[in-house]
């Protein structure tokens, strides 16, 4: 009788498992790199967000409200635009609007960079015919960190400081 020996093998050589253990790293090192490559994309992505998302809603607001306007002048408080004490020329935090309506009547609105507790925010008011003013209708933004409005060769810009030291400015005139 002949007996045939059998390979008393029952696991891998130690190549083997070299080879495997290796690959396996190559593969967790690509895997961490492309994660890492993930991660700074977005911190880019995110650094870009008030040029990207919201520099373009306040474009679409501000030049609206403005290429409606009558009239505007800059102040330095709230106080005084709704007074109308102290119109300036200098560069300013709030920007008075003036609108005629269809009945003839002018109606003012404010735009107003300011603190109202919650953070700096460019706030819009509408100054009712009473002339007292209450709470703002609604902000704007609250990520720039400077807005100012200034009068240049008489041209109306509005200069808006994002959080990552962008610097947009935007210009328009008034239409006759």
């Amino acid at each position: 009788m002949s007996r045939h020996l059998r390979s008393a093998r029952k696991g891998f050589t130690l190549i083997e498992l070299s080879l495997a253990i290796m690959l396996g790293m190559a593969i967790g090192a690509m895997s961490l790199a492309l994660f890492n490559q993930q991660l700074a994309f977005l911190r880019i992505y995110r650094a870009q967000n008030f040029l990207t998302e919201e520099a373009p809603i306040i474009s679409m607001h501000v030049s609206k409200l403005v290429g409606k306007a009558e009239r505007f002048r800059l102040h330095d408080s709230v106080a005084d635009a709704l007074s109308g004490a102290n119109p300036r020329s200098a560069a300013s935090p709030v920007l008075v609007l003036n609108f005629r309506q269809p009945d003839g009547v002018i109606r003012a609105g404010i735009l107003s960079f300011e603190d109202r507790g919650s953070g700096l925010a460019l706030y819009y008011y509408v100054v009712p015919l009473s002339g007292v003013l209450g709470t703002p209708q609604w902000h704007i933004t609250k990520v720039p960190t400077q807005v100012v409005f200034a009068v240049e060769q008489g041209i109306l810009r509005m200069s808006l400081s994002g959080p990552n030291g962008e610097l947009i400015t935007y210009s328009g005139a008034m239409t006759q």
